[in-house]
């Protein structure tokens, strides 16, 4: 099994302008992916995510912004150790391309970097394994939360 990319492609109810706000301002990330999300959409800004309370057992992960390109493209890269500057090769790389289509949204996401980051091929597949199992219920998010927010 390919452990280096992780692909998905959704289609989504608004235009491209709306998805990149989604899936690049903390305020809109923290509603579909983690508990809490702190930086700046601006490429090279730095900031981190966190999933649960840290105080019981939840983790924060460090969070570096590579490129934002509204409304085509957003980068970033995670999983770099705290105090360190996120470089291929001690993080992961996440891309959403948008693209007009129709009356919406095809977003083109991508994570790669797993082979990398881990070395060991059996490390790299538990990661893998772990990332498509987390993508896999929150990308779907996107859409519903999306939708909810053309209602208000």
């Amino acid at each position: 099994m390919e452990t280096g990319v992780i692909e998905r492609e959704l289609y989504i109810e608004a235009v491209p302008e709306v998805v990149f706000e989604v899936v690049s301002n903390p305020e809109h990330v923290k509603r579909w992916w983690p508990d809490n999300a702190q930086y700046e959409v601006v490429a090279g800004s730095t900031g981190e995510i966190s999933f649960g309370d840290c105080a019981a057992g939840g983790k924060v992960m460090a969070l570096t912004v590579v490129e934002a390109r509204p409304p085509h493209m957003f980068s970033f890269r995670w999983t770099h150790p705290t105090g360190t500057s996120a470089v291929e090769g001690n993080s992961l790389l996440v891309t959403f391309t948008l693209s007009p289509s129709g009356d919406g949204t095809l977003l083109h996401f991508t994570e790669t970097g797993f082979r990398e980051l881990a070395g060991q091929p059996a490390v790299a597949q538990e990661m893998y394994q772990e990332h498509v199992q987390g993508w896999d219920l929150f990308l779907p998010r996107l859409a519903p939360y999306v939708a909810s927010l053309q209602l208000k």
